[in-house]
């Protein structure tokens, strides 16, 4: 592979890594907000 190439894959790499941490955060806050609502 090319340079360029693998340097856009260790992009792309990153930026999964941070749209699934994003992903599991909102996850959390919905399963927290659920919780709380059906506590009420």
């Amino acid at each position: 592979m090319e340079l360029s190439h693998i340097k856009h894959l260790k992009e792309l790499e990153a930026e999964n890594a941070k749209l699934k941490k994003m992903s599991a955060d909102v996850s959390l806050d919905l399963h927290m907000t659920k919780d709380v609502l059906s506590k009420k």
